[in-house]
């Protein structure tokens, strides 16, 4: 991500004015926002002729926009990423939204996958974006792995944990692997997996199939990097993202082009892609993290922004994820807590579950 803070320090205080009401113009009402507009709010008395000498000013720094000659001016992505990193302001949740997302606690606590499903159907409809849920996987250390081949396009991954519990998850091998294969690949990961959880597991893996790939022949190498990706999404494999309120998407999205764009999205959301980059984006850093527009890897073709933060266990490790997605013209400051609070609240409760 651009960083920006010494572009809004080298701004005089007119300028951050200007730039910080054109943004929050923009946010609430998704309209560009003309001179005039700003004169009549603007905490000293200026001309309309002057405030429109200062937005050409932010237009030439790459901050504004226009998108049509006559009309007002609408915050760029950069511009954007730095009201983001430097003006916005984020209190605590609404009472209201924070009754909303509480309501769906204490049904049936046993039912993790029931509570976290409502979680996000309660969180799309308080942010009216789609919701992201990350449902947290098994987090035993691993004792055991095999690979079973079921025909030439089938075959079962075999997941033992040291608690006793036991996955099965079937998946397409890629093209050529023999029982011999699927052995080495087996007996590789069985030698790197003592005492490591999944996702440890599959950190190690990517340094060591770096440096060990001499020891195991190219099928076997084949199998074992394509795990990475069969034990985040495998057809076996309990559904880990789930994705609520794409209808919300929807609305304001009159134009060919944003239609487009939110069907582009909603492709993304229907394959559950990238679901291990979905958490590392989370993991990458401490509490809540946006990205706009083309700084979110995972949805960047459809323009739209992505507001994320980690959840954690007892023992302080990040396990899933929380998550809105909707166009970069979100209230930021009303969504950031809301996302906040929720991860919040999701990890207190595996916490006080476990």
């Amino acid at each position: 991500m651009t960083d920006t803070s010494g572009l809004l320090q080298e701004m005089n205080d007119r300028s951050r004015e200007v730039f910080r009401r054109v943004v929050e113009g923009y946010l609430a009402k998704g309209d560009p926002v003309g001179s005039r507009t700003l004169t009549r709010e603007f905490s000293e008395k200026v001309s309309a002729a002057t405030i429109r000498n200062v937005m050409q000013d932010l237009e030439y720094l790459g901050l504004l926009d226009s998108p049509h000659a006559s009309a007002g001016r609408i915050p760029t992505q950069l511009g954007l990423r730095m009201f983001v990193d430097g003006l916005l302001e984020v209190g605590n949740p609404d009472d209201n939204d924070r009754a909303q997302i509480d309501a769906t606690m204490g049904r049936d606590e046993n039912d993790m996958t029931g509570m976290l499903d409502r979680l996000g159907t309660a969180l799309s409809g308080v942010t009216q974006g789609a919701s992201l849920v990350l449902a947290p996987k098994h987090e035993a250390p691993i004792k055991h792995i095999e690979f079973v081949s079921l025909s030439h396009d089938r075959a079962l991954a075999v997941l033992v944990f040291s608690d006793g519990h036991v996955e099965n998850r079937l998946f397409t091998p890629p093209a050529g692997q023999t029982p011999s294969s699927m052995r080495e690949a087996a007996n590789f990961l069985n030698s790197l997996v003592e005492g490591k959880t999944l996702s440890e597991l599959q950190r190690t893996i990517k340094v060591e199939m770096h440096r060990r790939r001499q020891e195991i022949d190219a099928l076997a190498a084949e199998l074992v990097e394509s795990g990475l990706v069969i034990w985040e999404s495998g057809e076996g494999h309990p559904e880990r993202l789930i994705v609520r309120g794409r209808a919300n998407l929807l609305t304001g999205s009159g134009e060919a082009q944003d239609l487009e764009k939110v069907r582009s999205l909603f492709d993304d959301l229907e394959r559950k892609r990238d679901i291990a980059d979905f958490l590392e984006l989370a993991e990458d850093g401490d509490g809540v993290r946006i990205f706009i527009g083309s700084e979110n890897k995972l949805f960047s073709l459809s323009g739209s922004s992505l507001v994320v933060s980690p959840y954690m266990n007892s023992d302080r490790k990040i396990i899933g994820a929380v998550g809105v997605i909707g166009p970069t013209r979100l209230n930021y400051g009303r969504i950031v807590p809301i996302v906040n609070y929720t991860a919040q609240l999701v990890g207190k409760l595996i916490s006080d579950r476990s």
